[in-house]
């Protein structure tokens, strides 16, 4: 899967954007094309290469007559629709901004179709949006990651006036991005650069595994002292999850994992019956050998994503854990169901399983068979054989629950 990771350790702006995505590889000459189709009266794009800080980068710039009025959204919507981009790139083009007018609609207080757009009306503005758009679809990009955002510092003039940064707008794009610190005392990311990378980015965090095909270096037009204004982008691939049955359900889940050598098999137990009180999906400890000569067990804790802070929180209550770790993981679960077989001795619970291929197979809960064999009196393994006896012989007996919660 064609995969792109945007590095914004200096922050993120559309120029940088497009110059990261010519650097790579995409024609400057394809993009004035598709600025062209806009209707945009003399724009002209330039790509040169420059040095920030050491560093060679290649810088977009965006000539283009001086513009006196402002845009709404409509006009910039009919102007990509009139477009000769693809249609992909046109709906995407016209997410980021919406997405802009919505966080400029909060600012202010207003309905959306009576924004203004002021910078980010301005002709250059919509062409490092739409150009990077068509970049990354002339790349064939299907999936794009970030890393963490530095917002920047200071103050910044905007049509409205004076304000601190980060920008208002480009506050409101990035709730719920996860921001660098940053003492540089300027607008690092800009609200062009925001919006484009939070309508794209599906996680942000560190560069995930994939192979790395090209490198590109898009230069800010600023220099920044001791720091390189650049923004550097990876293309690469990361390996498509393998096809499976369509019996088969694929989801999401979390790990959270942590490692202690000092903490007693008391505190653990009652830790762990705290963590399936909360609706964990699954947990277990592995012995593990820790620094120091120290034997430690570590604690790996499944769960779905919203359980995540509730789980961390009791870790570092609970125990004498100083760090928690956690990352999604994907999973493939066959669909299952709870059931009970007939046997002689009465009714036995347990789980009936659907393979890819459709056939099923049951396992008995082990709590119902040993009912059983300490009330009979009977051997708990003669109690397992009779219950899978009984559904290879008759199946089950009944189903209680068509759709169960799956586990781990």
């Amino acid at each position: 899967m064609k995969t792109a990771y945007f590095d914004c350790f200096s922050g993120i702006s559309g120029d940088m954007v497009l110059g990261a995505l010519v650097d790579v590889g995409v024609p400057i000459d394809a993009i004035q094309q598709a600025v062209d189709s806009l209707g945009l009266p003399d724009c002209r794009l330039e790509a040169r290469e420059v040095r920030k800080n050491g560093f060679r980068a290649t810088q977009v710039v965006v000539h283009t007559p001086r513009e006196h009025h402002h845009r709404h959204l409509h006009h910039i919507v009919e102007m990509i629709r009139r477009s000769s981009l693809c249609e992909s790139a046109k709906e995407q083009s016209i997410k980021v901004f919406t997405r802009l007018g919505e966080a400029e609609a909060r600012v202010h207080g207003v309905p959306l179709e009576k924004v203004h757009f002021h910078e980010v009306g301005a002709a250059d503005s919509i062409v490092d949006i739409v150009g990077s758009v068509f970049g990354l679809n002339y790349l064939g990009v299907e999936a794009v990651y970030a890393s963490p955002i530095p917002a920047g510092g200071g103050t910044v003039r905007i049509a409205h006036g004076e304000v601190s940064v980060p920008a208002p707008a480009t506050a409101e794009l990035l709730r719920g991005v996860p921001l660098l610190p940053c003492d540089v005392q300027m607008e690092m990311t800009t609200p062009t650069g925001a919006a484009f990378i939070t309508t794209f980015a599906q996680e942000f965090g560190p560069l995930p595994a994939m192979e790395i095909q090209k490198i590109g270096y898009g230069a800010g037009s600023r220099d920044i002292p001791h720091r390189p204004n650049v923004l550097r982008l990876f293309i690469g691939e990361i390996a498509r999850p393998r096809e499976t049955s369509a019996s088969v359900l694929r989801d999401r889940i979390w790990v959270v994992q942590t490692n202690y050598d000092d903490l007693s098999a008391e505190v653990l137990g009652y830790t762990l019956e705290r963590l399936w009180e909360l609706g964990v999906l699954d947990l277990f400890t592995t012995p593990i050998h820790m620094k120091k000569n120290r034997p430690g067990v570590q604690l790996t804790v499944l769960c779905n994503e919203e359980l995540v802070p509730a789980v961390e929180s009791l870790l570092f209550r609970e125990t004498t854990t100083l760090g928690v770790r956690f990352w999604p993981v994907d999973r493939h679960v066959l669909p299952r169901q709870v059931a009970s077989v007939k046997t002689r001795w009465g009714e036995i619970r347990g789980k009936l399983r659907v393979l890819p291929d459709g056939a099923q197979e049951f396992s008995p809960e082990f709590e119902a068979c040993r009912e059983i064999a300490r009330g009979h009196q009977i051997p708990l393994r003669e109690v397992y054989e009779a219950a899978e006896e009984a559904f290879r012989q008759h199946g089950v007996w009944k189903k209680e629950s068509e759709h169960p919660s799956p586990s781990s």
